[in-house]
């Protein structure tokens, strides 16, 4: 990660008023858009602003904030006095962090049923995290139903398409996937449980493990596509 990164400047703009918050990676973003700011993309770079409609001193509380949580988690923020503070707030794990943790379950797993597991996360049929995204979804769509703009029931439509067309399918899929792995109960052919041990027959004292090595990681897209869930019935 480049030094660049852990640094941030974040003050009020002298040309527009808004408070602006520039610099950072993607944790630092994504502390900032849980505390209130908005993303901003434009051609040669993104940063971050205070919503619209915010008094001043709902914006300086949010602005100290983001301040206090930033530095908490060791990022050199440059904050307009009014800003400033010692303050630290706790750091906790999200919820996506959470969920992002099965991955390196996956990674490490050297069975079918363990996948299978992890998959039975995603999947199950009544708490799985695809059918609670579903139900996120479904919520947003009835509150843009009844907020009484214009765009409002187009937004709702959309996020209940997303729901029943293409969380829909993700799950499906993954379902079957699931199923099919916790009927194989098959060891993956190139991972195996590695306890650091050399062979008994290893007369070598200099010896080391003789497992293969780890899979290569595959690239990651840097934005995941919206998933959708479970076909209503």
């Amino acid at each position: 990660m480049a030094l660049a990164d852990r640094h941030l400047n974040l003050g009020r703009d002298e040309h527009s008023g808004e408070v602006l918050a520039r610099g950072g990676d993607l944790e630092a973003h994504s502390i900032l858009q849980r505390t209130g700011f908005v993303p901003v993309v434009r051609l040669h770079e993104t940063y971050h602003r205070l919503p619209v409609g915010l008094d001043a001193a709902e914006e300086t509380r949010l602005a100290i904030r983001a301040v206090a949580r930033l530095r908490a988690v060791s990022y050199h923020v440059e904050a307009d006095e009014a800003f400033d503070t010692e303050t630290r707030e706790p750091h906790y794990l999200p919820l996506g962090s959470q969920v992002a943790h099965l991955a390196e379950q996956i990674r490490e797993a050297t069975t079918s049923d363990e996948v299978s597991d992890v998959l039975t996360e995603l999947t199950a049929s009544h708490d799985g995290v695809l059918i609670a995204l579903g139900e996120v979804l479904t919520a947003a769509a009835s509150f843009y139903s009844d907020l009484g703009q214009a765009p409002d029931p187009h937004t709702a439509k959309r996020l209940q398409y997303l729901v029943e067309h293409r969380l829909g399918v993700i799950w499906s899929d993954l379902t079957h996937m699931r199923n099919d792995l916790a009927d194989r109960h098959q060891d993956h052919p190139r991972r195996r449980a590695c306890a650091a041990e050399v062979g008994p027959d290893e007369p070598e004292a200099s010896a080391v493990c003789a497992c293969p090595p780890p899979p290569p990681r595959l690239a990651t897209s840097p934005a995941a596509p919206t998933p959708a869930a479970r076909p209503r019935h």
